[in-house]
């Protein structure tokens, strides 16, 4: 087992190889189940398991002596394959063994490997891809049609290894390539020998580069275009996808070619990248000096062509199948803009970056075949089968989280309030960006959480702006801001420096404008709806002795986001505030709590406690605040009242 899960992380960590929860290894061996009896097992890749970084608890074992009693077997359905191979499980709670179970069990190696390789798939995936494998590898290699991966798959291959015996590796047309041996070692190195043969045959091809179209230049940028794309791939306001960026050399030789309508409606490099990224990619082509909303008309029209064109591809190939077929959603996963770049699309940013990973596998794999011919792949029906596939489908289907989709922003991000609210969302399932002014702090949180960490002013425009262009550039755009960003400054207002007054309203009012000016250009791009949430405080409407500086900038940001709900409510943007008060956080710490305690006269017990339920109200209450106001999707204009109880600060 050990050295299983070494090879199998050898393979699984070269992108080359293997992308994503791609390819399977497996091991038969002998393990002691609960009634003290030995059994012959064979420990295969686990669903929902990476090679890069599998445990031996990633290679469920399964009783290897009923899977071959269904080596003469004519047929099984996939539903009774995967309950046949779950019953065989040792241990039940193992995950579901992989699909090609049955053909790891058939071919008769103690140590089977199975990987996705972009050579293979350079080799194969052509006009005369047999011919071509045929003169690459030798008599030790037996070249197998295209079939469907699952029990019809395993039968086919068990037919050609009957017929030779003598072969080691098995080249799985417009699919990928398994090795075998007895020891882990020789199986291993032989997937490195044969990968290696087809690149040494590629390189010796001869080569013409794609014919590319003319370099033009646009008025607008990448995190322009942005939040329009993701606004449009919206079949409704409350299905949201992130939307992801990239660009580089090879992606761009891709994208700008001449042909590339032709080429990248192919298909994919292997049959399984479909689920992720759909049998085709949106490709969209502006003109020449055009603007921004010039981009939007044709963007417009590109993706009522493209949803026709998925409707179309359904229609012709459910009638080809005998189970009824519910459509997937039709908007696409690989948005290609000719030069500009590859714009990713998933319900996460994870599932939206391994898109754009899948994507530059194919870009290299197909720009590389057609240098040297056209690129070919499995038809359309084939293609609908695996993306229709419910084994398949399995693998990205997950229950939906209230918040998943959306783009959530929180300034402060690092404080009490910042970070109670930061884990609520998350537990949601928003994309979560964290923005403050603290660096220390920042990078703590870089180095905690996978989420974007931005320093970010929110006094300064420029600051904001550009974290706001950085977070449309990973994520497509916002739908919900926390502007959650303050200092608590107190003085009697007389005798108040005016500098220290100025210097409040920045900190306590225009940072929050220039943060919801920000988000509000980018959610009318989208076009989905949206929401501003303001932490506002209870000095609004009930002002607190010598704290007029701190109060007053508070009672302008009431009206403030009382000003956004009016001005943008018909575009279904939402703006509703939150009145907490007395809460232990570094904006309210032990030296404010016992200045503040002074001020009214009262024990720093009685001031933390000092409301109707005599209960110390807490940073994660303010985040459960913000959280009902998220989701509140009828509710705007609203102040919600986070105190514990204090009549003198009620808005009503």
């Amino acid at each position: 087992m050990a050295l299983r899960v070494y090879t199998t992380r050898l393979l699984g960590r070269n992108p080359e190889l293997v992308l994503h929860g791609g390819g399977n290894t497996s091991v038969k061996t002998t393990v002691r189940d609960v009634d003290g009896k030995n059994y012959k097992v064979l420990c295969v890749k686990g669903s929902g398991w990476d090679m890069a970084e599998i445990e031996p608890a990633g290679l469920p074992a399964v009783k290897l002596e009923p899977l071959l009693a269904f080596k003469n077997k004519k047929y099984l359905s996939d539903e009774d394959m995967v309950a046949y191979q779950k019953k065989n499980l040792i241990d039940i709670k193992s995950p579901n063994p992989s699909v090609e179970t049955f053909l790891h069990a058939f071919l008769p190696f103690k140590f089977v490997d199975h990987t996705h390789s972009d050579a293979i798939m350079n080799v194969t995936n052509r006009p005369n891809g047999v011919q071509f494998c045929k003169k690459i590898f030798g008599k030790k290699v037996s070249i197998v049609p295209y079939v469907m991966p699952g029990f019809g798959l395993a039968k086919k291959i068990h037919e050609v290894y009957s017929k030779n015996p003598n072969i080691n590796c098995l080249i799985l047309l417009n699919h990928g390539i398994f090795t075998f041996a007895d020891d882990a070692k020789t199986s291993y190195n032989l997937m490195i020998k044969y990968v290696s043969d087809a690149e040494k045959a590629i390189n010796k091809l001869k080569r013409k580069k794609i014919t590319q179209v003319k370099k033009l230049k646009f008025k607008f940028t990448p995190e322009d275009v942005a939040p329009i794309l993701r606004g449009l791939l919206s079949e409704n306001k409350d299905n949201k996808f992130i939307l992801n960026f990239r660009k580089n050399n090879k992606l761009d030789y891709f994208i700008n070619g001449k042909h590339v309508n032709r080429y990248a409606n192919e298909g994919t490099a292997t049959p399984d990248h479909v689920i992720r990224v759909k049998p085709f990619p949106l490709i969209i082509e502006p003109k020449e000096n055009c603007s921004l909303e010039e981009f939007k008309k044709i963007a417009i029209k590109s993706f009522k062509n493209y949803r026709k064109k998925y409707i179309n591809y359904f229609n012709a190939n459910k009638k080809k199948v005998k189970e009824k077929k519910t459509i997937l959603d039709t908007s696409p996963r690989v948005i290609l803009v000719q030069n500009l770049g590859l714009f990713s699309v998933g319900s996460t940013l994870s599932a939206t970056k391994i898109a754009g990973d899948l994507t530059e596998t194919n870009a290299r794999v197909i720009s590389s075949v057609e240098e040297t011919t056209k690129y070919k792949f499995i038809s359309k029906k084939d293609l609908f089968d695996v993306e229709y596939w419910s084994l398949e489908q399995a693998k990205i289907k997950k229950v939906k989280k209230e918040l998943q989709g959306n783009v959530v922003v929180i300034t402060g991000s690092t404080g009490a309030i910042g970070t109670e609210t930061y884990k609520l969302f998350k537990k949601y399932g928003a994309e979560v960006v964290l923005l403050d002014i603290n660096k220390k702090k920042i990078l703590e949180m870089q180095n905690k959480v996978n989420d974007l960490c931005i320093y970010c002013d929110v006094t300064n425009k420029k600051s904001v702006k550009d974290a706001f262009k950085k977070i449309s550039r990973i994520y497509g755009g916002v739908d919900i801001l926390i502007s959650n960003a303050g200092t608590a400054i107190g003085g009697s207002i007389a005798e108040v420096d005016e500098n220290i007054l100025r210097k409040s309203f920045e900190e306590n009012f225009f940072s929050h404008q220039n943060c919801a000016s920000e988000a509000v250009k980018i959610m009318k791009k989208q076009n989905i709806n949206g929401c501003l949430l303001f932490n506002i405080s209870k000095q609004s409407v009930n002002p607190g002795k010598n704290f007029g500086p701190y109060g007053l900038p508070k009672s302008a940001l009431l009206g403030l986001c009382k000003q956004y709900a009016l001005d943008y409510g018909n575009l279904g943007i939402r703006s509703n505030g939150v009145n907490a008060d007395r809460i232990r956080s570094g904006l309210l710490n032990d030296k404010m709590i016992k200045s503040r305690a002074k001020a009214r006269e009262v024990s720093e017990a009685q001031y933390m406690s000092g409301n109707l339920l005599l209960n110390e109200v807490k940073a994660e209450d303010v985040a459960k605040a913000f959280f009902h106001l998220a989701i509140s999707k009828k509710t705007t204009g609203a102040i919600l009242t986070v105190d514990g109880g204090n009549i003198a600060a009620s808005m009503r």
